[in-house]
């Protein structure tokens, strides 16, 4: 899913679409402070957006109806179908569990439920707990969607708007040639970032990069797993372990972002900060996508995606 871009303090911070690019340290500061001062302030947000999802999803998991327990069918009066109708309905509700689904959601079970309606959800599963492994050719089909999801377009474009507001980083100047450079740095940053952790590390290390809900749980139990998430993986073979993708992927691309940004940003205190960053985003993520399903029935009032 695209990731935000929310400007806290103009010289300190962006959050990009699935990366974040953090600004350079300030002039004469040693890099171990100033990185410190950029986590401080990251400190403050991502509760804040946590805390917005947590109240919308514990209010709506507060809201489940009781259901009272069904009477005793009286099977002396009703009458029973037979065996092959019961295989016909079954089927006809397996078929109407993938109706409007894209060819990679019935390959890989998992849906594209946009979360609040417009951001994308590729690679989450919800109601299943065991699918076979993907192959590696799937899991770069589901980064590709992630990435060229018809969202990410006018998002990015959005996000560069800001930054050319900002005439930030003040490198690139104005003018539609700045926009440019600023619009294909958003979008590099995302596609990398979505690249990393859903395709190219996972296929090397042979990991599951979807996401399986708990559903049904507690709340807490529920944030829990969310967060879990980003250090235990299911590997291709149906074993959990530490997750390396996600740590070895993040990594990567805050450290490739070096490449194409303006030289003063290129240190290491801004790209270990712009790592420990990706962690917590993708912990937001995660727990967007945990509770958007109870969101979506009880504020949005939708039973299926």
């Amino acid at each position: 899913m695209c990731k935000m871009q929310l400007s806290l303090q103009p010289d300190i911070l962006e959050i990009i679409p699935s990366r974040l690019l953090l600004k350079p340290a300030f002039p004469g500061r040693k890099p171990a402070l100033s990185m410190y001062k950029q986590i401080g302030m990251g400190r403050s947000f991502f509760p804040m957006l946590l805390a917005v999802s947590f109240v919308l999803a514990s209010s709506a998991m507060g809201q489940e109806p009781a259901q009272s327990p069904d009477p005793s069918p009286d099977h002396s009066q009703t009458p029973q179908p037979e065996g092959g109708q019961d295989d016909r309905n079954r089927e006809k509700d397996k078929s109407n569990e993938t109706v409007g689904k894209s060819k990679i959601e019935k390959e890989t079970g998992t849906i594209n439920d946009r979360i609040f309606e417009v951001l994308p959800n590729y690679g989450t599963v919800e109601n299943t707990k065991n699918l076979p492994p993907m192959t590696t050719r799937q899991k770069f089909r589901l980064a590709t969607a992630g990435v060229f999801d018809w969202g990410s377009y006018p998002f990015n474009g959005i996000l560069a708007g800001i930054a050319q507001a900002k005439n930030d980083p003040k490198e690139w100047g104005q003018g539609w040639g700045a926009f440019g450079k600023r619009y294909g740095a958003s979008f590099a940053d995302n596609s990398i970032g979505t690249y990393m952790t859903t395709a190219i590390f996972p296929s090397l290390l042979r990991e599951d990069p979807r996401y399986y809900q708990m559903g049904k749980r507690r709340f807490t139990h529920r944030a829990y797993h969310a967060i879990n998430r980003l250090f235990i993986v299911r590997t291709d073979s149906g074993h959990n372990r530490f997750n390396f993708s996600e740590s070895g992927g993040n990594a990567a691309a805050a450290a490739i972002s070096n490449v194409y940004h303006v030289s003063e940003d290129r240190t290491a205190s801004r790209t270990f900060a712009t790592f420990a960053f990706l962690l917590l985003y993708d912990g937001m993520n995660n727990e967007l996508k945990e509770f958007w399903p109870d969101i979506r029935r009880k504020v949005f009032h939708k039973d299926r995606p």
